[in-house]
């Protein structure tokens, strides 16, 4: 009986360990080749052949599109800044692609959420993205914080008038 016990303990053991490493993959230090727009960035090293960039899409935001001037450039140097020539972390919620093949993610540099960063200096909207629900609520709270205040879109003498889906509706 003490054998089997012990067995058991170890496979739990075990099957504890294989949980945590699978959560340590979550996290990938990555070079930015280049920002593309105020929520996605090209990225060196994701795939297989290091030397390929892959495209990745902030999850749970919404950047103004560059044409949605002067909010889409704002939102784009914004993070440029953010960004600077450090590599960045990459952390993976439940969906990692969307419809379009693009890598979702949330990205973090020197312990900053740029996702969060984004949202509370009002260069992008959170956007809740089912099923990834993460940092819902962090968003949620810096978006507010950003209202409160009158940062970037929200600004009152030059606020942003439609949010950057009604813009894509109506200039496709």
């Amino acid at each position: 009986m003490t054998k089997i016990l012990i067995l058991w303990c170890l496979l739990l053991l075990i099957a504890c360990q294989h949980q945590n490493k699978s959560a340590e993959n979550t996290q990938v230090p990555l070079k930015v080749a280049q920002v593309v727009s105020g929520q996605a960035l090209e990225v060196v090293g994701i795939t297989e052949q290091p030397s390929l960039s892959s495209q990745v899409r902030l999850l749970s935001i919404d950047a103004p599109d560059l044409q949605q001037r002067p909010w889409g450039d704002e939102a784009k140097e914004h993070l440029e800044a953010l960004i600077g020539e450090q590599p960045v972390i990459l952390e993976f919620d439940l969906e990692a692609k969307d419809k379009f093949g693009r890598t979702l993610a949330y990205v973090w540099k020197n312990g900053v959420l740029l996702n969060e960063q984004l949202v509370k200096d009002g260069y992008a909207l959170f956007v809740a993205r089912s099923p990834n629900h993460k940092y819902d609520l962090r968003l949620e709270r810096a978006q507010q914080w950003a209202r409160l205040i009158g940062q970037g879109i929200w600004n009152p003498e030059k606020p942003m008038r439609l949010t950057p889906a009604e813009f894509r509706s109506q200039n496709r």
